[in-house]
């Protein structure tokens, strides 16, 4: 998958990537401040949004292939049950009762499948929503902000979980958070972005622990601070 000199302005914020490849079977991570244009590159990706210009070239990756998790998660009215086989049914895929019960495990909602799923809290939604969005063996998932709403149990299932299913079933993803310590995990290569342009890339220990590009030693350094605040 390559990025040729992408452009998309947002009133007065205008992001412009000039050259990224994201190789197929790894996972990738975006970081940066506030309004650094994370979300917009994530829904571009996505094809969510149209770029004023440039290029994405999926390689083989087809639109039903690839999949977004938002901050905010989005559910249909109806049942958990009915929410997780929903991008199956989309594609015309049979909902394997296996399938459905090892997904429901993993999000701790084997006694919730009939539940009005947008009644759920926060973090039982946005685990409805991580495993909806992989159920259906997705080739792209795009991740966006969506661990921060897990606790630190839940949020450490995931990874397990992604990282176990990368060694037999590889997919591409792109994870945008700003809590480092998941890209840390996760990832094995991260991007810098910084007023709607890529300011450094690498992989991720580079990035995180050899920072060279002085925006990104400031961003990290505020970062650490923040974290301690919090603490």
């Amino acid at each position: 998958m390559k990025i040729s000199n992408l452009k998309k302005r947002l009133d007065a914020f205008s992001l412009h990537v000039e050259d990224l490849a994201l190789d197929q079977g790894k996972i990738y991570g975006i970081i940066g401040p506030n309004g650094s244009g994370k979300t917009t590159l994530m829904k571009l990706l996505a094809g969510l949004m149209p770029p004023d210009s440039g290029h994405i070239d999926y390689g083989t990756f087809m639109p039903r292939d690839i999949t977004m998790v938002f901050k905010k998660p989005y559910l249909i009215h109806d049942t958990v049950m009915r929410n997780l086989t929903y991008p199956l049914k989309l594609r015309g895929i049979q909902p394997d009762s296996g399938t459905v019960e090892h997904y429901l495990k993993i999000a701790d909602l084997q006694n919730d499948r009939d539940q009005y799923a947008p009644g759920l809290s926060s973090g039982q939604q946005q685990k409805l929503s991580l495993i909806r969005a992989m159920i259906f063996s997705p080739k792209l998932i795009l991740i966006d902000e969506a661990f921060s709403n897990l606790d630190m149990e839940s949020a450490e299932r995931f990874e397990g979980f992604i990282l176990e299913r990368q060694q037999t079933a590889p997919a591409t993803y792109v994870v945008c958070a700003h809590q480092l310590s998941h890209i840390e995990r996760l990832c094995d290569y991260a991007f810098f972005l910084y007023g709607g342009r890529v300011e450094a890339q690498g992989s991720t220990e580079e990035i995180l622990l050899r920072p060279k590009n002085p925006l990104l030693q400031h961003y990290l350094q505020y970062a650490a601070l923040e974290r301690r605040e919090r603490q």
